[in-house]
C-alpha cells in the first residue's frame, strides 16, 4: 500500500529521490540540462510530498510560493519500477490538496518536450498549457501548465 508523507527539502528520501530525478533528466535534457538546472535547487523548500511502498521512497514531488495565489510543483519524480502505477497523479493530487490549504488559488508548472510521460500526468490530472511563464519564456523545449485549485 501507498502511503504519502508530508516534509521538507531536508528530507533524506527526498535528496535521495532527487538525485535519480537530476541523473534521469541530464540524460532527457542533454545539452540544455545545465539551463534548467539553476531553476530545481531544492534548498530551502518547505513543501515535499514523498511516496512510500513498505517504507521505500518511491516518489517525490514539492511545491513552492511563485506568487501570492499560486505554487509552483517542482521535483516531480517516481522510480522506474513504480511508473504506471498512479503514484504521480498520487502526490500531485495531495500537493494541490496543500497548495489550497495554503490559500493558493493555482498550480503552475514547467516540464520539457523530451518528458513524454510528464505531460501525459498533467493533461490527464486536468492540467491546462498555459504560455511559458518566468525564466521559461522564449524556450521552445518547455512546455508550461496550470490548474485552478478552486474546484478542490
Amino acid at each position: 500500500m501507498i502511503t504519502l508523507t508530508r516534509t521538507n527539502s531536508e528530507n533524506e528520501d527526498f535528496l535521495c529521490l532527487v538525485k535519480h530525478l537530476d541523473k534521469e533528466l541530464a540524460i532527457r535534457d542533454g545539452s540544455d540540462h545545465a539551463f534548467y538546472a539553476q531553476f530545481n535547487k531544492v534548498d530551502h523548500i518547505k513543501y515535499v510530498v514523498i511516496a512510500y511502498e513498505n517504507n521505500q521512497a518511491i516518489g517525490c514531488g514539492a511545491i513552492k510560493a511563485y506568487d501570492e495565489k499560486t505554487m509552483e510543483v517542482k521535483r516531480m519524480y517516481v522510480l522506474e519500477s513504480f511508473r504506471g502505477l498512479g503514484v504521480a497523479s498520487q502526490i500531485l493530487s495531495d500537493l494541490e490538496t496543500w497548495s489550497a490549504s495554503l490559500g493558493m488559488e493555482y498550480c503552475v508548472l514547467e516540464t520539457g518536450l523530451q518528458q513524454p510521460e510528464a505531460i501525459r500526468l498533467y493533461t490527464k490530472n486536468d492540467y491546462k498549457i498555459i504560455p511559458n511563464y518566468g525564466q521559461y519564456q522564449g524556450v521552445s523545449n518547455s512546455v508550461c501548465f496550470q490548474k485552478s485549485l478552486l474546484k478542490l
